[in-house]
């Protein structure tokens, strides 16, 4: 599996480029991947299925000038910036039939995340998609799914200012079980551990050894000015 630590300063890029990176393998341009990225200033992203407007606080974002935009996978909302490593993995659903039921390849892809910070601490998958330790959250994880690879991708919270959280987003719609009611800093946990680290555990649990290349910029401004640049497409819901 190939390996690319790519981060850009605009969002809309970032999101574009994981999406072009899972159309390419769709291509057959390239194969399976696992990219690291992480935003240098607050954003806030929305899964394609989401309401804005029940799940964002639209007036503290405006206030502070802090970009709202939609994303091609499902999932809930998440607050995005430094400290919230985000990683993303393009997988071969014909190399590995074993991940074409969606939640097999939750439990198989959280499972080797979990097991790759076991040193720092016990995690496990909770929810549909999350991964948490001592009943905490850390992890968000949202699938988008071609016929032949699928993108899995996913936050990482390790140095993020979690009353950030709150301000921007209200208490979701839907929860799971285990949260309990409770608020998003009750809920919330960064792992102890620094960047480094954590890419390098993820690197060797996922055997993504090779250097990767970026996606062709063309495609990925297409996307982004057909898709996540759009209010239109941002706040259709």
């Amino acid at each position: 599996m190939d390996f690319l630590d790519l981060s850009y300063l605009d969002l809309d890029y970032n999101l574009a480029v994981d999406e072009a990176l899972l159309l390419e393998a769709e291509d057959g341009l390239r194969g399976e991947i696992l990219r690291f990225w992480e935003m240098p200033t607050i954003g806030v992203v929305v899964g394609s299925g989401g309401k804005v407007t029940e799940e964002v606080n639209l007036m503290a974002c405006d206030a502070e000038n802090i970009p709202v935009r939609r994303r091609s996978s499902g999932g809930g909302t998440v607050v995005l910036g430094p400290g919230c490593l985000c990683y993303s993995l393009i997988l071969s659903q014909e190399q590995r039939p074993y991940l074409s039921g969606i939640n097999d390849s939750y439990a198989w892809i959280l499972n080797r995340l979990a097991d790759s910070i076991k040193d720092i601490c016990l995690a496990q998958l909770e929810g549909s998609s999350d991964l948490e330790s001592g009943g905490l959250k850390f992890s968000g994880n949202a699938q988008q799914r071609k016929r032949r690879f699928f993108l899995h991708h996913g936050t990482l919270l390790y140095d993020f200012p979690l009353s950030m959280i709150s301000q921007l987003l209200p208490h979701p719609p839907r929860e799971p079980d285990y949260r309990s009611g409770r608020s998003h800093e009750s809920f919330l946990m960064n792992l102890p551990v620094d960047r480094s680290q954590l890419i390098q555990g993820i690197k060797t649990a996922f055997s993504a050894l090779e250097n990767g290349t970026a996606p062709d910029p063309v495609r990925v401004q297409s996307l982004i000015r057909e898709r996540y640049s759009l209010f239109s497409w941002n706040h259709r819901r």
